[in-house]
């Protein structure tokens, strides 16, 4: 009796070792963001400031236009994770439901184009980019997440997909539901931590996008927020507390997107785990 109530106690205490030792980097970062600038580099260092500079954050927005990156970083984040959750989904749906020939051959490039490294990508778009007009505008930054999501959400949906029953695919069929129908109503409904999975994914990569938006972007008031962070850490000089404030109040919107979907994110994982 003894020995099963004590793994999951000597469990849990392994646990919060690991999360306080995650954390350790996240409460210096609050409190260099605190600190006043000549409190920074004082040796040893004092981990506690003596005086909690809570202006630090203010200014880090205040210095540069930091909340019209945010505006840019969440209309870019916001509108590709919509379209990446749609068409990955329809894409997943595609393979998980319907049958056509050469399938396996979609299979295997589907799988192949998950190793492919983004950078081989780059210069290819580039140029295709350009010779439609899209430099220094958000469709490069849009446009591709509405082509499919990426091979990995696809295979995400379709892995997903596989897990529920056909039977309520059969039982919308007889009520005349085309595909579209039993995608939208039937399926995507079910497929919650799926898309909650996904959507985080899709979220954090557009939000946190730094390549992209260098190469695309060169007008000052459509910079990102990961360009806005650069551009503060090359003008800022020694105002590191300042830096650091941005920095985490640019972490505000993904820390609030993922604990509205992450109770969606374990079930996800022990679905398509329990199917395989």
């Amino acid at each position: 009796m003894k020995a099963r109530y004590s793994r999951p106690v000597v469990r849990h205490i392994v646990l919060l070792c690991f999360s306080a030792l995650l954390a350790i980097p996240l409460a210096v970062a609050i409190s260099v963001a605190l600190s006043p600038v000549e409190a920074i580099y004082t040796f040893p260092a004092n981990f506690l400031p003596d005086h909690m500079e809570w202006s630090n954050f203010y200014d880090a927005i205040k210095r540069l236009p930091f909340l019209r990156f945010m505006l840019n970083s969440t209309v870019i984040a916001i509108i590709a994770t919509t379209g990446a959750v749609l068409t990955s989904a329809m894409a997943g749906y595609a393979f998980a439901r319907l049958t056509w020939r050469r399938k396996r051959l979609c299979v295997l490039l589907l799988l192949a184009s998950l190793v492919i490294p983004a950078q081989m990508l780059l210069i290819p778009q580039f140029i295709l980019f350009s010779s439609l007009g899209w430099v220094n505008t958000y469709k490069p930054l849009i446009v591709p997440a509405w082509l499919g999501g990426g091979a990995f959400n696809v295979f995400l949906f379709w892995q997903f997909f596989r897990t529920i029953s056909r039977d309520y695919d059969d039982a919308a069929k007889l009520d005349g539901a085309s595909h579209w129908v039993i995608l939208t109503r039937v399926i995507m409904p079910m497929a919650k931590p799926a898309v909650a999975t996904v959507a985080l994914l899709s979220f954090v990569y557009h939000w946190q996008d730094f390549q992209k938006p260098l190469i695309y972007l060169s007008d000052f008031r459509t910079y990102t927020v990961a360009l806005g962070l650069r551009m503060y850490q090359a003008t800022g000089g020694s105002w590191m507390n300042l830096v650091v404030a941005a920095s985490l109040v640019a972490l505000v919107p993904v820390l609030v997107v993922f604990l509205t979907v992450q109770h969606h994110i374990g079930t996800c994982a022990r679905t398509i785990t329990d199917r395989n």
